[in-house]
């Protein structure tokens, strides 16, 4: 198979620039097609991406940065393309005799200019794949942006993530056509030199921010509901929430909360912002709240974060994420709740967060946001299978099964409802970790799957501050996460990690407000 890529010589860019293209673990050879300039980009607007390459990535070059030379291999057509990918709104030859040609549109719309309206709008846009021999739409998904750095960061999100569909469609798996309302947009809102201003005013703020205050800062929230809670209410109303206090320089987030051997421990992701790198603590907690102090239970020297804990087999069992390390690995509790030996390894050699298993008919099913190298970390939900936790686990039809950043990435255990399968979602519309969604599992199977979601759930009254990511129940234990300012000045080392926590309500009402988004992966 040959693939060729048609796009514009005078706004040729590095992302465009490949020799292969990786499709099930093979390289099959790509060859670009320069074409005339359908229409002309905004003024200046190349000379703005290298300033954002300059003061937004300290010089790393960028999929968006201009080619200043065209590679000669790219030159060099090897023969009729059996695939045709078209970047470009130029019309299709008639006389085409390639058995597929695709053609990405942005809010509807085709060519680079289209993505850039959306950007420019105040949202990254919905991509469709088209199969223009037909008018089919074969592949359609919503990137996230959360780690985009400006105008130039934003396109090439878009433009990475419209890859990975291309990849899926030519891999020849089924696609999964989600119903995605494409983002209110009224054309270009801002000129591009006023949208990379405020780019560079942003990122200079986030800078001022970050040498002031830990962040982002999570923190982890818990509340004794006898009643009906999250799953039945479709909201965070009920019992006040409170708040497990931290010693300040360290946060706590993903809560996962279990009764094992008689004795009810929150394991959570325990980061501390002068290393930047998570472990995986746990606290005891009875009828009255948490008891004792913080342990720290199982280190690597990884990041870990995302602790989903199982039974099986009479053993339980412990996935934190670990996707920086390339795999998702099982771990089995040697002694509880502090002592965790590696078992075996999943799945490797690729990204997956916020690894989440649930038995459904029969099979084991594992879910996790997942990750192809480029564009975001919320935006694309994986699906494996198996007979037994152990495996071996096989990959779902579809995969990637979705694209779309509201309702991907797993965010806590599965529930089941009166014979129906739920799974919380991150929403990550508003940014990462912006929110949650409550979706129910309505198709699931090793060749399917389908999800409505049916609540959204914000942070305010009851649960203050801009983030909320996790929910997880044990009995009437009810756990959730957010994140709040938390300034470095403060003298928070001599806190005890477990004092004060009916009396931090109050506190964490005053202290409401956003933590600034890293640079690189959003930190659980």
């Amino acid at each position: 198979m040959i693939i060729e890529f048609r796009c514009e010589r005078e706004h040729a860019r590095r992302w465009m620039c490949r020799a292969t293209l990786s499709i099930d673990g093979r390289d099959v050879p790509v060859q670009i097609v320069w074409t005339a300039t359908a229409e002309q980009r905004p003024a200046g607007l190349d000379a703005l991406f290298e300033l954002e390459r300059m003061v937004l990535r300290r010089g790393k070059q960028g999929g968006a940065d201009r080619l200043k030379i065209i590679p000669e291999p790219t030159q060099a057509r090897t023969g009729a393309a059996d695939v045709i990918v078209d970047f470009t709104r130029n019309p299709r030859h008639p006389d085409c005799s390639a058995r597929l040609y695709l053609r990405p549109f942005f809010n509807g719309a085709a060519g680079e200019n289209a993505a850039l309206t959306a950007i420019l709008a105040g949202d990254l846009p919905v991509i469709e794949i088209v199969n223009e021999l037909d008018g089919s739409v074969l592949d359609r998904g919503h990137p996230s942006g959360e780690i985009a750095a400006g105008l130039s960061g934003a396109l090439e999100t878009v433009m990475a993530r419209t890859l990975t569909m291309v990849t899926a469609i030519l891999s020849g798996r089924p696609r999964i056509l989600p119903q995605i309302a494409r983002p209110a947009g009224d054309g270009m809102r801002r000129r591009p030199g006023e949208y990379v201003v405020r780019g560079l005013a942003v990122s200079i703020a986030k800078e001022i921010y970050r040498l002031c205050c830990y962040a982002p800062h999570w923190h982890v929230g818990w509340r004794h509901n006898g009643s009906a809670g999250v799953w039945e209410t479709g909201d965070l109303s009920g019992p006040g929430w409170n708040v497990l206090a931290d010693p300040g320089h360290r946060f706590y987030a993903d809560p996962f909360p279990i009764t094992w051997q008689g004795r009810t421990f929150v394991f959570f992701e325990d980061l501390d912002h002068r290393v930047g790198k998570g472990v995986i603590s746990a606290i005891e907690f009875g009828d009255a709240g948490p008891v004792g102090e913080v342990v720290p239970v199982l280190e690597e020297p990884w990041h870990l974060s995302y602790p989903f804990l199982i039974e099986d087999g009479g053993e339980l069992w412990m996935i934190p994420e670990s996707s920086t390390h390339g795999d998702v690995a099982l771990y089995r509790c040697v002694r509880f709740p502090d002592k965790w030996e590696r078992h075996a390894t999943l799945l490797s050699g690729l990204e997956l967060a916020d690894a989440t298993i649930t038995r459904h008919n029969g099979t084991n099913y594992l879910f996790g946001a997942w990750r192809d190298g480029t564009g975001g970390y919320s935006d694309s939900l994986a699906i494996f299978y198996a007979e037994h936790l152990l495996g071996p686990w096989l990959p779902h039809a579809s995969n990637p099964v979705l694209i779309d950043r509201a309702s991907a990435r797993p965010a806590g255990n599965f529930v089941t409802i009166n014979e129906r399968l739920w799974r919380p979602v991150q929403d990550c519309a508003d940014g990462y970790g912006a929110g949650l969604g409550l979706a129910e599992v309505v198709e699931l199977s090793p060749t399917t799957f389908r999800q409505i979601v049916r609540h959204s759930l914000r942070p305010g009254p009851a649960w203050p501050g801009r983030k909320l990511h996790t929910l997880n129940r044990c009995g009437r234990l009810e756990v959730i996460d957010g994140s709040r300012v938390q300034p470095k000045v403060q003298a928070f080392a001599s806190q005890s990690p477990s004092a004060g926590f009916a009396g931090e309500r109050t506190q964490r009402a005053g202290t409401r407000a956003s933590s600034a988004g890293t640079s690189g992966r959003p930190m659980n």
